[in-house]
């Protein structure tokens, strides 16, 4: 006799079911991926902290995560190449403004020592880049910008920072209806600190600041102790002027019809500390004595690495209005300076009166490579008519070896 019908089990094994649960999981995490657009910025933004901001000495990790995620291509003008947004160098954002390099956004972010429950006014939103970073590290970014169309620019970028405040006003004044703040940023250049800031800055607070002439600054931190604020100097800079009230009143002006080298012979140091006084952006330098083809010091830029920057910088005032060129006289040594990561050079760099860069390929001194004894050079740079101001760029650019520079002198030829 025949036993009962078995009715066959349509359900899958245990083992089945997991096999199953595991790929439905995979694709949904593949789809997920597939839905989210990939940055393409990602490879570039990670390369450049690795080499200009771990790599020059940025420790703080908070830092350095908000510098990794934190996408600087959202921040700059349609004039610029998206390809530049990871380069560290300073560009114009229009209305004569620029955005900071990315090292000198983390180097203020980090000398604040930011703390998730610190509320941050910023003076000077430009870009907005400055505060999206500090967004991410710190509860509260209060910003201020002088120039509306940048304002709401900003405003616009930093639509989905929630913890980011907005406000068009001139920052020499602060923002006393939320003050007082725990740290607070200046992104321009006064000749000294604006009392409102002080006033609006806690007991125990710090702040940093570019101080000093148009074209000569020092960044000082200070940190506020009994109603004072006691400073420290930190490294030279350059920033663009803050603007408003505190323009107004500044006692030192350019003299854009006399352009000039500062301490292009490298005499004077900043209180000993090594750094030749009136050059921002020192990297892999030595100020060194005796020998000098000129006074008892120079410098020597180092670099073994293909590509590192080596160079310093300085800024000087030049109408192309009225100074139709510039004649540059320099002493120059190089010891086995190899071009393969970049070229040893002088480079003067003219800006206009936005402080967009005018292209000339024939502003240069140089390249240099190889090895040779001291030697005096000399040569006449057209000022292009557009020019407002420009930038001398010294130092190895990427090669490797040793390129020793003393002496540097311009002189104007007016119109």
């Amino acid at each position: 006799m025949a036993g009962p019908l078995r009715r066959p089990n349509r359900g899958l094994s245990s083992a089945c079911r997991r096999v199953v649960a595991a790929g439905l999981v995979l694709l949904a995490a593949l789809g997920t991926a597939l839905a989210e657009p990939k940055d393409p910025f990602a490879k570039a933004r990670n390369e450049m902290v690795d080499e200009v901001i771990v790599r020059e000495g940025i420790k703080n990790p908070a830092v350095i995560s908000a510098m990794r995620t934190t996408p600087r291509h959202k921040f700059i003008t349609a004039k610029n190449p998206a390809t530049r947004a990871y380069v560290d160098e300073a560009l114009a954002i229009g209305h004569a403004q620029t955005i900071s390099p990315p090292f000198i956004v983390a180097y203020m972010t980090e000398s604040l020592d930011p703390k998730p429950e610190d509320r941050v006014l910023e003076i000077g939103t430009g870009s907005g880049y400055q505060a999206a970073v500090l967004s991410a590290i710190v509860k509260d970014v209060y910003s201020i910008e002088i120039v509306e169309p940048l304002g709401k620019n900003a405003a616009r970028v930093l639509k989905d920072y929630g913890n980011v405040h907005l406000k068009i006003g001139d920052g020499y004044q602060g923002w006393p209806e939320e003050a007082p703040f725990d740290k607070i940023i200046v992104t321009c250049s006064p000749e000294s600190v604006p009392q409102a800031l002080v006033d609006q800055l806690r007991e125990g607070g710090k702040m940093i600041v570019p101080l000093g002439e148009r074209y000569e600054q020092v960044f000082f931190l200070f940190e506020k102790k009994a109603g004072q604020l006691v400073k420290t100097r930190l490294l030279p800079t350059l920033f663009v002027p803050m603007t408003g009230e505190a323009e107004k009143n500044r006692v030192v002006l350019p003299d854009p019809k006399h352009p000039e080298i500062h301490n292009g012979s490298f005499e004077v140091d900043n209180e000993g500390d090594g750094r030749p006084v009136g050059w921002h952006y020192q990297r892999q330098l030595t100020l060194k004595k005796g020998n000098a083809p000129a006074g008892e010091r120079y410098v020597t830029f180092t670099n073994t690495v293909p590509g590192r920057i080596s160079q310093m910088l300085q800024a000087i005032p030049v109408d192309g209005r009225h100074v139709s060129a510039i004649k540059v006289n320099l002493s120059v040594k190089a010891d086995n300076i190899q071009s393969e990561g970049g070229a040893a050079a002088f480079l003067i760099r003219f800006y206009d009166a936005e402080r967009a860069t005018i292209k000339d390929d024939s502003n240069a001194i140089g390249p240099w490579t190889g090895t040779f004894d001291w030697k005096k050079l000399s040569k006449t740079i057209t000022v292009p008519v557009r020019a407002r101001e420009a930038i001398v760029f010294v130092g190895l650019k990427g090669s490797t070896g040793e390129l020793s520079i003393d002496d540097i002198h311009i002189t104007p030829v007016p119109k």
